[in-house]
């Protein structure tokens, strides 16, 4: 049986771990190629190795995604070595705490490097080559807290309401070009940035419980749900949604 993304190629930020992993192991098990980029070249390499386990092709940079040049290099590396970008998703992403008058302007602005401009980066060196071809899925990672807002971590979720918006707009710019484009609001999700995330806060058990509660569906999410949400935003079954938002949060904003 042939799978969803045959023939094409991905390219995945922040695909060392959590959802960007389980999204290239989901990608390659659907018939791509795989470009993993991230700032922990072992974990980019130990994607690559996962994948390659399954025989599924694969390659890995190691990149920093506020860098403008490293951004071109991957591009040019996916074309290079797999023929084409058909796919972008960019997960990297980083989270400080905090509330406004805590936060150090560096950290802020760190924040907003990696989360939003290593979006707008990626996108512009890659949606040239999609219009070219005349087709492309662009899916940003975004939250639910982009939308709903919450407590102690205003950088993050200052920044994450600028990809959805960022999303938004791209996707209205390239949809005569072929190009989609949509974010992914995942709700608390059992990842390695979850646990930093509670790990940096004074009580981590009662946060963790504050916000189990807060999902009606009363347990958090795993990489392996939103990469099958990334799946369908990538694969053909998504080709008349563009500008969406895919919320995979458990019931968080319904409620």
């Amino acid at each position: 049986m042939t799978g969803r993304l045959e023939g094409r190629t991905a390219i995945i930020t922040g695909g060392g771990s959590g959802i960007g992993r389980a999204t290239a192991l989901r990608f390659g098990a659907e018939g791509a190629a795989v470009l993993v980029v991230d700032l922990d070249e072992a974990g980019a390499a130990g994607t690559v190795e996962a994948m390659a386990e399954h025989g599924h092709p694969a390659a890995w940079m190691a990149a920093d995604v506020t860098d403008p040049a490293a951004a071109e290099r991957g591009v040019a590396q996916a074309v290079e070595t797999f023929g084409s970008v058909d796919v972008l998703m960019t997960g990297a992403g980083i989270s400080v705490g905090r509330r406004v008058v805590e936060t150090d302007p560096d950290d802020w602005d760190r924040v907003f490097a990696v989360n939003v401009k290593g979006s707008y980066l990626w996108m512009r060196a890659a949606i040239p080559a999609m219009v070219a071809q005349g087709s492309g899925s662009v899916i940003l990672i975004a939250s639910q807290l982009g939308v709903a807002g919450g407590m102690g971590n205003a950088a993050y979720i200052a920044s994450k309401g600028a990809v959805i918006a960022l999303a938004r707009t791209t996707a209205v710019d390239y949809a005569m070009a072929g190009v989609r484009v949509n974010s992914i609001l995942p709700g608390a999700t059992e990842t390695p940035l979850l646990d930093r995330s509670f790990g940096r806060l004074p009580d981590p058990e009662t946060a963790r419980a504050r916000s189990l509660a807060r999902h009606p569906m009363g347990r958090f999410g795993t990489a392996d749900e939103v990469a099958a949400a990334a799946l369908y935003l990538a694969s053909d079954e998504s080709s008349f949604t563009t500008g969406t938002e895919l919320r995979v949060d458990g019931g968080w904003l319904a409620g």
